[in-house]
């Protein structure tokens, strides 16, 4: 916590509003987070009229309107393209100045959140899945055998361009970047059910449904077996092309074993997907060196995956139907 010449824009005014409500310095130094005494000080400097000492600002206002739009306009830009910009329209400012007032303005260097591209007729689908879903009770859910592949790499670093943007601004369109399903990688398969998660299948090949099949019947069936006994439930799967084959639907047929419908490219209405986020957060500080090494390490870390947080998982779905309901379709930030 810095001296008062430290303060942004943003806690000195949180500061005075906090201040002008009768709050305590102490509410106050929490709710800016900064220390007491730079609440102190700088109340006392605005009570008393000093201004603040030192070198004349070398921008106007206009200039960090401008500035503002920039970031704005194109938030992926790096800062050194911001200021080659922002120079070029006749701003005299070093590269430490624009970082700094895109500091004061509020904006952070973020990883940016990722939304599936979907068109019109795929939002039109998901609306109608999620309100004919929308009366589903927990009971109803926790039958449902939810799956998924997922991408696991050896070096976790490469988290792809950063985004400029406000707090708050996390789901905002022009902050978010679109993903691609399927980019060439070796995948995983699991699943899970509000009792706890099935055993884990490394995909070798590309995936065809003869290969998807095979998961299937080694995989799938156990993991059933192991979370739900002898009682009935239902499979969840995507629509990629092995699941949606006529030859994986026959399958499915001969073992009596229902697929919930499912709308295409909707990874946030799918609980497990949150479950392989936790498994890669607590493997970002492993360093495998080779493939053999990260398949111990993601078995270790998926064992580690408790009935609760499933149960806790598979309760969320009533509110990410409402959320889909209430987004028309558009992609939700679960």
């Amino acid at each position: 916590m810095g001296k008062t010449s430290d303060l942004t824009a943003v806690q000195k005014t949180i500061i005075d509003t906090l201040h002008k409500e009768g709050k305590t310095q102490k509410v106050i130094a929490k709710e800016a987070g900064c220390s007491q005494s730079s609440v102190s000080k700088h109340i006392n400097r605005q009570a008393k009229g000093w201004k603040k000492c030192g070198r004349k600002k070398c921008t106007s206002s206009r200039d960090n309107r401008t500035l503002q739009r920039i970031v704005t306009t194109n938030p992926f830009k790096n800062v050194g393209e911001i200021h080659k910009e922002w120079t070029a329209a006749g701003v005299s400012a070093s590269r430490t100045t624009t970082r700094r007032l895109m500091k004061d303005m509020g904006f952070r260097c973020r990883i940016p959140c990722v939304k599936p591209l979907l068109n019109m007729k795929q939002r039109k689908k998901r609306l109608a899945w999620a309100k004919d879903k929308k009366d589903w009770t927990d009971a109803e859910w926790s039958k449902v055998m939810f799956s998924d592949e997922s991408k696991f790499c050896i070096s976790f670093g490469n988290q792809g361009p950063r985004v400029w943007r406000k707090s708050g601004e996390a789901q905002n369109p022009r902050c978010m970047r679109s993903s691609v399903k399927f980019p060439p990688s070796v995948m995983v398969w699991g699943a899970m059910s509000s009792a706890g998660v099935g055993p884990l299948c490394f995909l070798r090949s590309r995936v065809n449904a003869a290969v998807y099949q095979e998961v299937l019947e080694h995989f799938m069936l156990p993991a059933a077996d192991q979370l739900y006994g002898d009682a009935d439930f239902t499979f969840q799967q995507d629509l990629a092309p092995a699941h949606s084959a006529k030859t994986t639907s026959t399958w499915f047929k001969d073992h009596g074993i229902p697929v919930l419908d499912w709308p295409a490219n909707s990874p946030d209405l799918n609980p497990i997907e949150n479950l392989w986020g936790i498994v890669k957060r607590r493997m970002q500080y492993a360093r495998p060196n080779n493939a053999e090494e990260l398949k111990t390490t993601i078995r270790a870390t998926w064992a580690l995956i408790t009935p609760e947080q499933c149960h806790r998982l598979i309760e969320s779905m009533p509110r990410r139907i409402t959320a889909v309901i209430e987004a028309k379709g558009a992609p939700t930030k679960y």
